[in-house]
């Protein structure tokens, strides 16, 4: 739970929806979008709130005023790393998604100005990121007698190799845009003022697309970077074994009277080969056809769903009979 007996001078989270995007906003532009201890709660909070929201489909990272975030408030939260405490709730899903709960929907992150510490750590949580043009990177913990543990060690090397990780993450110098799409740490840089609606944008696509498919794909590509490329490759193959010559026996096609959607539902959860969709394909077809419908298009899902999009036929006209 949130605590609402506060100084509104530690800056909040707020969090808002807009049709499907689930949008956290960091909130205290008059310390740089600096964490404050109950704003690091609060974006737990927010996280788990949008995890477990069904209508979800995807998040959209972003902060009020010309900043992203100047990192931690050193201050108030210098005593999480001398008692060995979480900088997160640990029942809440981890907003670096790094331990213990973490996130399975997609996030979008839009960010902008000065962008240190643990805001890029969040932002390289993220998984796509618009900057604008005028952002200022710097890893500084080294600067302060810290290290980075929220994922820059981690997620820097993966993405920029390792010599141009450590060029950054041991001197804690600054970097521009342009230096962190190159390094692939940003996926879009964009002129200031353009990040948010780029972002939403892009958010907006992600939910527009078939949602399990969209999980299963972002699984996968996890599982490629955490548990290395075998995983992910033998995981669809392994998966299409569960399905046999007959499973598509399990099919059910509901007729829709009025007319644009029928959709059928594997009985046994999972991914199905090659052999199995065009069975599913071939029994969807003949199925409608026989009662009055033409299928216009057909949709798999990649976990078990079959979206089939069907015109009513108009009816034939009645046979002529001959005249005595």
């Amino acid at each position: 739970m949130i605590n609402t007996d506060r100084d509104p001078n530690d800056g909040r989270i707020t969090t808002r929806k807009e049709g499907a995007i689930f949008i956290i906003t960091i909130d205290r532009p008059a310390k740089l979008n600096g964490f404050s201890a109950i704003m690091l709660d609060e974006l737990g909070f927010a996280f788990t709130t949008m995890e477990s929201d069904p209508e979800v489909r995807c998040g959209l990272l972003c902060a009020e005023g010309k900043n992203f975030s100047a990192g931690l408030e050193l201050s108030a939260v210098s005593h999480y790393f001398a008692e060995g405490r979480p900088l997160f709730p640990k029942d809440d899903v981890d907003p670096v998604n790094l331990r213990g709960r973490l996130r399975s929907k997609p996030l979008v992150a839009a960010v902008k100005g000065i962008c240190f510490t643990i805001g890029i750590e969040l932002m390289l949580a993220a998984d796509v990121v618009v900057a604008a043009s005028d952002c200022r990177f710097a890893q500084l913990e080294v600067k302060r007698g810290i290290m980075a543990n929220c994922g820059a060690t981690v997620r820097i090397v993966e993405r920029a190799g390792l010599g141009n990780a450590l060029r950054y993450l041991l001197t804690g110098d600054e970097f521009g845009a342009d230096t962190a799409l190159r390094l692939g740490l940003v996926q879009e840089v964009v002129q200031p003022g353009n990040e948010w609606s780029r972002a939403l944008k892009l958010a907006e696509q992600i939910a527009a697309q078939a949602p399990l498919a969209v999980a299963a794909t972002l699984s996968n590509a996890r599982k490629a970077v955490f548990e290395g490329p075998e995983f992910a490759i033998a995981e669809p193959r392994t998966r299409g074994r569960r399905f046999g010559p007959g499973a598509v026996s399990g099919c059910q096609f509901r007729d829709v009277r009025n007319g644009t959607l029928d959709r059928s539902e594997i009985t046994d959860k999972g991914y199905v080969n090659q052999r199995a969709m065009s069975k599913i394909r071939s029994d969807a077809v003949k199925s409608l056809s026989s009662d009055g419908w033409s299928v216009t298009s057909f949709e798999f899902d990649f976990a078990g769903s079959v979206v089939l999009r069907a015109a009513r036929l108009a009816a034939r006209p009645p046979a002529l009979t001959g005249s005595s």
